[in-house]
């Protein structure tokens, strides 16, 4: 008995099956894909936003686009923007009301990155470095301007420390 268990194991087994089963498995997964699923829609493209304080080469500017916020002076908007700015824990870096902690004073009217609110948007859409994570994957356009017209509602500190970053 035990010289059949023996040969029954030293037995080469044939690859045919194990192979052949495979052929089947890589040959049913494209049926298994979903054909009624409607491709992912492209995300907008934003145009560049052009910088007053970038250096021009042969002190000519490139194609540059403005954006323009769709809800500039939206009070409805500014207040569902107040609730999305503590919803995203956008205080826990720049303080209640955007008044300023380990990330800068955002109702102050200064601006590293340039103040418009173009630029504003970019910056909250892409980040910054040292700190600032982009949101546009996030929040897409939409929440990023309500964010800016949120921002653009904060009135300015009484006291400001320093007058400028230039």
């Amino acid at each position: 008995m035990t010289d059949r268990l023996y040969l029954r194991r030293s037995r080469p087994r044939s690859p045919a099956p194990r192979a052949l089963a495979a052929l089947l498995v890589c040959a049913a997964l494209p049926g298994c894909a979903k054909h009624d699923a409607a491709p992912a829609p492209a995300a907008p493209a934003l145009p560049a936003v052009r910088y007053e304080a970038h250096l021009f080469a042969g002190e000519i500017a490139p194609p540059g686009a403005t954006l323009r916020n769709p809800h500039a002076g939206d009070p409805a908007v500014a207040r569902n923007g107040a609730q999305l700015f503590t919803a995203m824990n956008c205080d826990g870096c720049h303080g209640g009301d955007g008044s300023g902690w380990v990330g800068p004073n955002l109702g102050d009217g200064r601006w590293r990155y340039g103040g418009t609110d173009g630029e504003v948007f970019s910056s909250i859409y892409y980040g910054r470095p040292k700190g600032m994570p982009a949101f546009g994957g996030t929040l897409g356009a939409e929440g990023v301007w309500t964010l800016v017209t949120y921002l653009r509602s904060l009135p300015p500190p009484p006291d400001l420390p320093t007058e400028s970053w230039q």
